[in-house]
């Protein structure tokens, strides 16, 4: 009577986790409804390359309009705000030919992103560290690129996860910062209740 239990219970859990059913989907974490009209503030470049911050924030107001949910408005207007700062440009030679001329380059930059919540005056998520890497080869070969349509394809690729985080929620995009929900601090005089 207990292998026959036994042997039940062991069906049971194969049958279980057999299952492709059950999938853990985290619940999204959406803005605050007032919010309805989202800004991108002119990012800030921190680094020695000239005419970084004015491409990347004309492509992050061209993903928020591609994607439609929020209206992008000047920032007087708007109830979010997306601050950022470009942080580090590094374009690192990786591969080399007999001559010991460079044929493979890697691209990356980090940048820092926080979104605004101007009526409450905080911050609502924060990615220091929101960091895009591009490997491509020198132009001289084929299918190479410049440097500066390697910029442009790593533009694409950040201002889409600023407007995918600030869209569909935290940790939708990796950064090499800990993502954190900020914390709210209970009014004063309801700490005893």
């Amino acid at each position: 009577m207990k292998k026959l239990a036994f042997l039940a219970a062991v069906a049971a859990l194969a049958g279980c986790a057999g299952s492709s059913d059950i999938v853990y989907r985290p619940a999204d974490q959406k803005l605050p409804l007032h919010i309805k009209r989202i800004a991108v503030r002119p990012f800030a470049n921190k680094t020695q390359q000239f005419g970084l911050e004015e491409k990347i924030t004309l492509k992050v107001i061209d993903e928020f309009l591609k994607n439609g949910e929020y209206t992008v408005s000047p920032e007087s207007a708007a109830q979010g705000v997306v601050v950022g700062e470009i942080n580090h440009y590094i374009l690192t030679p990786i591969q080399y030919d007999v001559n010991l001329v460079p044929t493979v380059y890697k691209l990356n930059v980090i940048a820092g992103v926080r979104l605004l919540d101007r009526e409450q005056n905080r911050y609502l998520w924060e990615e220091p560290g929101l960091q895009v890497t591009k490997m491509f080869s020198a132009a001289n070969l084929p299918g190479g690129l410049t440097e500066e349509q390697a910029r442009e394809a790593l533009w694409e690729i950040l201002a889409k996860d600023v407007m995918l985080r600030t869209v569909s929620g935290f940790g939708v995009v990796s950064g090499v910062s800990r993502k954190k929900v900020p914390v709210e601090t209970p009014p004063q005089g309801a700490q005893g209740q």
